[in-house]
């Protein structure tokens, strides 16, 4: 089995002005992320709208960017639902459209107890044969697999990697400890991503190598591939403003980050339009606030 490993856009999904999905669109930013430095896709994620989306329109992305990748570069779908019936066939159909693994988010909103959430995923497994990546994000599901109930799974053949979506970078050191080379491990967030590789991640999974590409690819490399502690350093400080724009300059919340990342890709000559509603566009504030900072770091 091919090691999952690099970094993997959380790519975001391109509607049309009337919020259907946009096929043209998707794929020339698609091939933008390519030629910018990504490795692998994973689409249908909460950086893709997931959320947004009823399991038709995830069915829709899914055989669009298989269909359109064909292979050039591995593509994790996102799959999770709440329902282990609609995980299980939402994971067959993208299997059966060439997947080359899934990203399963554990069941949300009504947090089923941790036996429950591990047969969830164990009975995945009986059902498909490609990878199965465990999508750890208590932000969005209010709670997380342990790396000791990870390595459970680990063990069993159940799961064969990990985004590790909490942002501490201590997730890393931990699941590596536990799991060794037998879990592949992405990074999951975006304001510690030097930490996160340093610790020993294989990748890095989120928002901003989906926007960011080149220099979040830089980050990695200088991380994983060169070793280089200082010149790591260096780097994150060029993307230390666009971090802290991101998450702190809000009044009430607002600008919500799925709106930054869409007039991010935007303001770098993406025709990528705006998230579905509820959310919508940037103020012009905010838009001039986002060019300086491109401006600056790329």
């Amino acid at each position: 089995m091919t090691k999952a490993s690099g970094l993997m856009p959380a790519c975001m999904t391109i509607w049309n002005d009337d919020q259907s999905y946009s096929k043209p669109k998707m794929e020339k930013y698609l091939r933008w992320l390519l030629d910018n430095g990504a490795q692998n896709l994973s689409i249908c994620g909460s950086t893709g709208e997931n959320i947004a989306m009823n399991m038709d329109d995830q069915k829709e992305v899914i055989s669009h960017v298989l269909s359109f990748i064909a292979g050039e570069v591995p593509v994790y779908c996102g799959t999770g639902l709440y329902p282990t019936l609609h995980t299980v066939g939402l994971s067959k159909f993208a299997e059966d459209h060439g997947a080359s693994g899934v990203m399963v988010i554990l069941p949300y909103y009504l947090n089923p107890h941790k036996k429950a959430v591990l047969d969830h995923f164990r009975e995945l497994r009986r059902n498909i044969d490609i990878p199965i990546m465990v999508y750890n994000n208590p932000w969005f599901t209010g709670y997380e697999l342990t790396p000791l109930e990870v390595k459970t799974l680990v063990d069993e053949g159940v799961v064969t990697s990990v985004k590790a979506a909490h942002g501490d970078a201590n997730r890393v050191h931990e699941l590596r400890f536990h799991c060794g080379d037998k879990l592949d491990i992405f990074y999951g967030h975006d304001y510690a991503a030097m930490e996160g590789m340093l610790a020993g991640a294989d990748g890095w999974l989120s928002g901003f190598p989906a926007v960011l590409p080149r220099p979040c690819r830089d980050l990695m490399d200088i991380c994983i591939t060169e070793k280089n502690v200082d010149k790591a350093r260096a780097q994150q400080a060029k993307l230390q403003p666009y971090i802290d724009y991101f998450f702190y300059d809000k009044t009430a919340g607002v600008p919500h980050w799925q709106e930054i990342c869409k007039y991010t890709l935007t303001a770098q000559g993406l025709d990528v339009g705006l998230p579905r509603r509820p959310l919508g566009d940037l103020d012009d504030a905010n838009k001039r606030k986002v060019e300086k900072l491109l401006a600056d770091l790329l």
